[in-house]
């Protein structure tokens, strides 16, 4: 057990670890997301949406942890850039879909490259990469199994 002091020393703290490395990595993505003209949620709203397309915004919502306070205007501009459109559902009127465009599918074919050049600039070998992967994602399911248990 940790004495006070060093208890509370930002060193000593997971959350700031991760917070920083967070924000490093999108920094290492910017540059490249800068060429293709979208930033880094954007980013991830495609991908959500490459592996599975015509989503409603509530399932997009909870695949990308954003609420749809912050999904909203983000999308709203995607859709002025042509990426992506908004929709009612058909068979329910509350539910909005949000699903690619045909420009959004085609900048599919340049997001391979961004992948790439921010692996190898990250520097990790491959397993080191996936297994910091998948410790995240087992701490990710805990924290929100811990939450869903407090509802």
């Amino acid at each position: 057990m940790m004495d006070k002091d060093n208890l509370l020393k930002l060193d000593n703290q997971l959350c700031f670890a991760i917070y920083a490395c967070s924000k490093e990595v999108v920094r290492l993505y910017r540059p490249f997301l800068d060429a293709l003209g979208i930033t880094y949620t954007q980013y991830i709203t495609l991908l959500a949406l490459w592996d599975k397309d015509n989503l409603a915004l509530k399932e997009l919502g909870e695949k990308l942890f954003l609420d749809s306070g912050t999904l909203t205007p983000l999308l709203k501009k995607m859709e002025a850039a042509g990426l992506v459109c908004r929709q009612r559902s058909k068979d329910d009127e509350r539910i909005l879909c949000i699903r690619l465009t045909d420009k959004g599918k085609a900048l599919k074919d340049d997001a391979y490259e961004v992948a790439q050049k921010v692996f190898c600039a990250s520097q990790l070998s491959i397993k080191e990469a996936v297994d910091m992967r998948n410790q995240l994602r087992g701490m990710l399911a805990r924290l929100t199994a811990a939450q869903e248990k407090e509802k």
